[in-house]
């Protein structure tokens, strides 16, 4: 397994709509792994392949407290979804931001596991803000873009000083 490179706002290929997966063969498996293996190191739930330049409709999840309950994503189809949330969310891509967030309280998802099998599942809570922000990452959307034109401003100025001031 390797760690991937984490793409960081504002890179323009976070913008970019991924494709299928056509088949789930031992490339994809590794990649899975790889993304695992990075969400992990850089203490996220979720990870788009999208965010490690891969333009594939991968996704690795883990809300689990010891991390031990990862979930594979190929290929995500959200088929429903029910009520409103509001929680703060953040993302490794944007590292040290986060804001409120609308989201659907419920989404059923349909999906392909690890191994090429077709599941779906009903997701809550956090794993079902998880589940749409990075099928979001997979579509070209941030986080960011479910905030108000000022908060979007805000956030893109306050990281633009905080890379200014790493590189002094």
């Amino acid at each position: 397994m390797a760690l991937l490179n984490v793409l960081q706002y504002p890179d323009k290929r976070l913008r970019l709509k991924a494709a299928n997966v056509l088949v789930v063969d031992a490339n994809i498996q590794k990649i899975v792994d790889d993304m695992f293996e990075t969400m992990y190191a850089e203490n996220g739930v979720g990870l788009a392949a999208t965010q490690a330049n891969i333009q594939q409709r991968i996704v690795v999840i883990d809300i689990s407290e010891d991390k031990k309950s990862p979930l594979c994503v190929i290929n995500p189809e959200i088929i429903a979804c029910e009520g409103t949330q509001y929680e703060v969310e953040g993302c490794i891509s944007f590292p040290g931001m986060f804001d409120k967030v609308e989201r659907a309280e419920k989404v059923r998802l349909r999906a392909l596991d690890r191994d090429g099998k077709s599941y779906e599942i009903d997701a809550e809570g956090l794993l079902s803000v998880c589940i749409q922000h990075e099928v979001d990452h997979l579509d070209g959307i941030l986080f960011m873009d479910h905030l108000s034109r000022l908060k979007q401003d805000r956030m893109a100025k306050k990281i633009e000083k905080e890379r200014a001031r790493a590189m002094e």
